[in-house]
């Protein structure tokens, strides 16, 4: 490659990555995930339109993983684990038992109505049985929901992932039919549990790290996180154990963590997965081809997707949410909002890339199948959870509080944004009632700043600046977000609980 082609290649991919991200606002506009407009982008570049031609299934594949490591990472790592707690179960049942009902629904589908090859038909169903974070919350940012629903639908999205590339790469390579179910099985749940243990050592290790260890520059705190939690699917994988169980579960473990420069962090990470999607998408965009799809690729993509949608779904939630006290209501939000995005179109490129016959058909169908009935559901979201009553309107995102080290008075500079909702508006200062040590030394209300004084009233889009003493950090966090739940009375009346349909 010679300077002018270097010149070229920056020219068009910075004009590529520049127009994917004005169509950020097309697409919140329209309410659809942006991963739509990015996938035609691709297709327009592509040997059909432009003329670019892609066709290496095998780089794809392999790009496409390392894609989905930087988005899992983010997606670990700006994972409240206050607000999934609860939610780990039923998005753990609904990243294994769902995935088992789906894939037996549409596999079952897909070899007696569509009358494709066994093998084919549950690679089919193993494909679009994972739903796809990144086209998940790209909607789901603009519908007011409980808490729990957006941690199930948070927890089975960064679940599911693992369990469907191990599934998916052992049947590509013929390991699933040379082997008896309770091998493979035992394989599955060994590499899963393998991954989560080592990331959870990764995470937990690179946190102590961090806590420790003063860097010369804030920047390098994001990237050493983020550097942390490619090591665990790295690692993970030498091993043979599960690497994206590994990365979402170090990721996880470490945006949970008190380290410094939090919210750059995430930040820093937020961009690298828009920048890792954005990539992908284009991609996967220019190895589809629509010269190559027939009327049937159509037809079985479509008939596909309404039993994925309207069947297999469905039930995979009430199999998983049976033993619940989930109303029924929130049950069928569940299943409508279970988008398909880049994931499917990732795993069907493994198949490519192996050879396996009917491969081609099969990313053809998938790639149908995904870009139809997203463009059905992610509009209608915001319509369904108002239909069915679970809109949460009153729900007030929570107070970020951002820490930065004070190495030589042992103590943290704390940086507090108060958001639209908070019930820290109208506190007084002084009604904070923060530890011992710990006090707010500066406000900055829109553009101005000023030293507040005991009677000094709150605001909502207020900066906060509070000075605590190291050993006080998690107790001033702590005692902030109480008041930002309950008001001036935290700490004295007990909340009453929110309604189901709050």
């Amino acid at each position: 490659m010679d300077i002018d082609q270097l010149d070229t290649y920056l020219l068009v991919g910075s004009a590529v990555l520049l127009a994917a991200i004005l169509a950020v606002r097309v697409s919140v506009g329209a309410g659809l995930p942006s991963l739509l407009l990015y996938l035609l982008i691709g297709v327009v570049l592509g040997e059909s339109v432009i003329g670019i031609g892609f066709e290496d299934a095998a780089l794809a594949h392999a790009l496409g993983f390392g894609a989905l490591v930087l988005i899992l990472a983010e997606g670990g790592l700006t994972t409240r684990w206050s607000e999934v707690r609860s939610a780990m179960v039923l998005g753990g049942l609904l990243a294994t038992v769902g995935i088992a009902v789906s894939t037996a629904v549409v596999a079952a589908f897909a070899h007696y109505a569509l009358g494709l090859s066994v093998e084919l038909a549950v690679l089919l169903g193993f494909v679009t049985a994972p739903t796809d974070s990144a086209a998940v919350f790209s909607v789901l940012r603009r519908v007011p929901l409980p808490r729990r629903l957006t941690g199930v639908l948070e927890a089975e999205s960064g679940l599911n992932d693992a369990p469907t590339v191990l599934l998916v790469t052992l049947l590509s390579t013929g390991a699933m039919a040379e082997n008896p179910p309770a091998v493979v099985g035992g394989l599955v749940v060994l590499e899963l549990v393998g991954g989560v243990l080592f990331g959870l050592a990764v995470g937990f290790a690179g946190a102590w790290v961090l806590r420790r260890v003063a860097l010369p520059a804030s920047g390098l705190y994001p990237i050493t996180v983020l550097s942390i939690a490619v090591f665990a699917y790295a690692g993970a994988s030498g091993l043979h154990l599960s690497g994206f169980a590994a990365v979402y579960v170090a990721a996880l473990v470490l945006g949970n963590s008190e380290l410094p420069h939090r919210l750059p962090t995430r930040s820093f990470a937020e961009g690298v997965a828009w920048l890792a999607q954005i990539g992908l998408f284009v991609m996967l965009g220019l190895l589809a081809s629509p010269g190559r799809m027939t009327l049937w690729h159509v037809a079985a993509g479509l008939a596909a997707g309404a039993v994925l949608t309207f069947l297999a779904r469905p039930l995979s939630v009430l199999a998983c949410a049976a033993a619940s006290r989930m109303p029924l209501r929130e049950q069928a939000f569940l299943g409508w909002a279970g988008l398909r995005g880049a994931v499917p179109i990732v795993l069907a490129t493994i198949p490519l890339s192996k050879g396996v016959n009917g491969a081609d058909d099969l990313f053809d169908l998938v790639f149908v199948l995904v870009v139809v009935y997203t463009v059905l559901q992610a509009p209608t979201l915001p319509w369904v959870a108002h239909v069915l009553r679970i809109s949460a309107r009153g729900e007030a995102r929570e107070v970020d509080v951002e820490a930065a080290p004070l190495e030589r008075l042992s103590a943290d500079l704390l940086q507090v944004r108060i958001p639209s909702g908070s019930r820290l508006h109208g506190v007084d200062v002084g009604e904070l009632r923060l530890p011992k040590g710990s006090s707010v030394s500066l406000i900055v209300r829109q553009g101005e700043s000023f030293v507040p004084e005991q009677h000094t009233v709150l605001r909502t889009g207020d900066d906060l600046l509070v000075v605590s003493p190291r050993r006080q950090r998690e107790t001033t966090e702590e005692r902030l977000r109480e008041v930002d739940r309950g008001g001036r009375l935290a700490g004295w009346l007990v909340d009453r609980p929110r309604r189901p349909d709050a």
